[in-house]
């Protein structure tokens, strides 16, 4: 049979007191929490990119997103309505456009040898798209 590592069970706080219905008897107990997991770094996050990769769902909240293109289409035009489907249509290719341009800056990341996202990588790879405005 194979030998298996006891885990520690960890408690927390001090034992609370409670009295019984007799009145003369102390009753003790110990309140056991079970201590939260502590992943290693990069673990959720590799999870995170998982779960986002397989889902079809929008990131951006709808309501949010809608008010926002309204508020910058009132700055060119007073009178612009909507379609649901259109504003549907606007956060999918909105969304699509930011997805491709974080893969890009991410790549800019790394080709200079580093993990963290910086700002210089969006500017590069907005370059390197010839996207100036």
């Amino acid at each position: 049979m194979a030998r298996i590592k006891a885990v520690a069970v960890r408690y927390e706080g001090k034992p609370e007191r409670k009295r019984s219905n007799m009145g003369k008897e102390m009753v003790f107990y110990a309140i056991i929490k079970k201590k939260a997991t502590r992943y290693r770094p990069g673990t959720v996050a590799l999870r995170d990119i998982r779960r986002y990769q397989k889902s079809t769902e929008l990131l951006l909240r709808k309501r949010p997103f809608q008010r926002l293109v309204r508020q910058l289409t009132q700055t060119i035009r007073q009178d612009v309505r909507f379609q649901a489907s259109a504003l549907v249509a606007l956060q999918e290719i909105t969304e699509a456009y930011l997805v491709g341009l974080f893969q890009d800056a991410n790549l800019c990341a790394h080709h200079a040898k580093r993990v963290t996202l910086m700002p210089q990588d969006l500017y590069l790879a907005r370059r390197l798209r010839h996207e100036h405005f």
